[in-house]
């Protein structure tokens, strides 16, 4: 391993942005789908929730093939893994753009999300391993700008390229970044001596995983659709989910190389961290799909505008993480974290406060608030996790930290969609009982909208839906905002010292 330690590319600048780009590229495709959900349902002629598919299956397959990296590093070698996730991700992603259903959409989605699933670990593993180790804090400050612009990057460009061009270009843009990435790396690092090792691998506890997390995925997109648990289908399906994850559960527990090692939920301050990092990251995801979407559907906004009314979210969190990197160890995390959750959680009691008459000014700058809580929220929250582990555990609850948090990002897709929608058919139902063509107040509205004739009573309808929306939306933003407001509780279970055991790991998110 000393030749490996010691080894420098021949441009250490070529070899970072090589790097950088790859996760660049995948983490802006968390996002950058979201503003494009209305056009892409539309166009493949779906319903809104059946668009969210988009988000899921990319997010469940990268969170099953997060436990896999390990055991395919030590393999394979570090950067053949690199390179060919890097081009099967490329390959993955053309194919996104040429599909022409939901069904082969998804497919693809699922297929680009397990080749991402190696990239993000193994970029923080080679830019620790060619940086001296007095520089490898810059290292991971770069890595960690890149993974906090691509999500604010990915609105903007989603928004820009389906008004400008169309929706397949979100995905094509990947492939010359893509190859581009993949080329550099493999010129830079190809001298790097390989070590690997042939490890058994837990066939049964993945199997399990595949089985119980994407059956429970199926379940939560399907839910809605099929009226829940009146459906035979999702009856079985969360029958098949509970009884793969309580053997995958323990089968981990007792096997000699688990794929996920769930031992480590026995140190206290992993257990409470991972709590608030699932939970608050959760929230963050759900909060960022459904804005973009009520903008564009009910709001009037077109892609481009909608991704520029989200964006102001990643302006401090650019400014203030070289600061928060540098200084947060002379803090009590648990106080850092706290505000993080309460900056996040008083952004949604903002958003609850939104009417249908809500300009642009105003959602843009509740979001550049939002990013107080965004700037402080991730290195704290990862250092705390980490902090009681012991130091040959790090990699291991880095990684199961991060599996969980896209899952819970994967999950709080599909019950936010659910969430807002069943709630605005409440609401719906609710303000139709208070129309009627013998009230005043109706008729004085139909008179307004020109007697009542069919054109009238649609438009009555459309108002009534969108104001069924918004109510909902102001709904889930409260509801969303006592969320956060409990992770402050939860956060304060978890004991010092937080002294940085974490090392590279709490450096990215």
């Amino acid at each position: 391993m000393s030749s490996q330690a010691s080894f420098t590319p021949p441009s250490l600048l070529l070899c970072t942005i090589g790097l950088s780009l790859a996760t660049f590229m995948q983490v802006l495709d968390t996002t950058i789908a979201n503003v494009a959900l209305p056009t892409i349902a539309g166009n493949l002629g779906v319903s809104a929730e059946q668009g969210t598919w988009v988000i899921t299956s990319f997010a469940v397959s990268n969170a099953i093939a997060l436990p896999l990296t390990g055991w395919l590093s030590r393999r394979y070698g570090e950067v053949k893994l690199f390179v060919w996730a890097t081009m099967l991700f490329v390959l993955a992603s053309f194919l996104c753009g040429i599909s022409r259903s939901m069904p082969e959409l998804v497919g693809f989605r699922v297929l680009q999300g397990l080749m991402a699933g190696p990239l993000y670990p193994m970029t923080q593993t080679l830019l620790i391993a060619v940086y001296p180790p007095a520089k490898r804090g810059l290292a991971l400050a770069l890595l960690a700008m890149v993974t906090v612009v691509a999500p604010i990057a990915g609105p903007i460009l989603g928004g820009w390229i389906t008004d400008s061009y169309s929706w397949p270009w979100i995905f094509f843009i990947n492939v010359p970044i893509g190859l581009f990435a993949a080329f550099v790396v493999t010129q830079q690092m190809r001298k790097r001596p390989v070590v690997t090792s042939h490890q058994p691998i837990d066939y049964i506890g993945l199997l399990t995983l595949i089985i119980g997390v994407g059956a429970l995925q199926i379940v939560l997109d399907k839910g809605n659709d099929l009226d829940w648990f009146e459906s035979n289908f999702i009856v079985i399906g969360t029958l098949i989910s509970a009884i793969s994850l309580a053997i995958f559960i323990i089968w981990e527990m007792t096997d000699r190389h688990p794929i996920v090692n769930l031992r480590l939920f026995a140190h206290r301050n992993f257990r409470i961290g991972t709590i608030v990092l699932v939970g608050g990251y959760a929230g963050f995801f759900g909060i960022n799909l459904i804005l973009p979407q009520w903008l564009q559907t009910q709001m009037g906004y077109t892609a481009t505008w909608a991704g520029l009314a989200v964006a102001p979210l990643g302006v401090l969190p650019v400014l203030m993480s070289p600061f928060v990197g540098n200084y947060a160890h002379k803090f009590d995390l648990r106080i850092l974290a706290g505000i993080a959750f309460l900056a996040i959680g008083t952004s949604c009691f903002m958003r609850a406060g939104f009417n249908s008459q809500v300009d642009f000014q105003h959602i843009a700058l509740v979001q550049l608030f939002m990013g107080i809580g965004v700037a402080l929220f991730f290195m704290p929250t990862l250092s705390i996790l980490l902090s009681d582990l012991p130091p040959d555990q790090i990699a291991d609850g880095s990684g199961l930290a991060t599996f969980l948090r896209n899952l819970g990002g994967s999950f709080a897709a599909s019950l936010t969609t659910w969430i807002w929608i069943r709630r605005s058919e409440v609401h719906h139902a609710y303000l139709s009982e208070h129309i009627s063509v013998y009230d005043p107040v109706t008729r004085q509205a139909l008179d307004q909208l020109g007697g009542a004739n069919v054109q009238s009573y649609a438009q009555l309808e459309q108002t009534l839906t969108s104001q069924a929306y918004m109510v909902s939306t102001v709904d889930y933003f409260t509801l969303m905002g006592w969320v956060f407001i409990s992770l402050i509780l939860i956060v304060w279970l978890a004991k010092p010292p937080f002294t940085a055991n974490a090392g590279p790991a709490a450096a990215g998110h």
